[in-house]
């Protein structure tokens, strides 16, 4: 079985309001040494071993599903899932 992070961003290009809104209570807090924040998503996805080829899979639910593509960028890693 494999484990993939999938790990969700907005693009630079698009404004992050809610990013911005952390920002300024950490500053408020006292963390004036924040510069930025961008608030994104984290996925994590089983797929069994019988999946021929996982990139291929994984990219082609990021783009359908997952992910809205106009504005969100994304990445994934994959690895071997531990049994327990």
């Amino acid at each position: 079985m494999k484990k993939v992070k999938i790990y969700v961003t907005l693009r630079e290009s698009v404004l992050d309001p809610q990013g911005s809104a952390v920002m300024g209570s950490l500053h408020k807090m006292g963390y004036a040494e924040v510069e930025d924040v961008r608030i994104g998503k984290y996925l994590e996805l089983m797929i069994s071993d019988d999946a021929h080829d996982v990139d291929a899979l994984v990219n082609e639910m990021c783009q359908k599903l997952l992910t809205n593509t106009v504005i969100e960028d994304y990445r994934f890693e994959i690895e071997e899932a531990v049994s327990q």
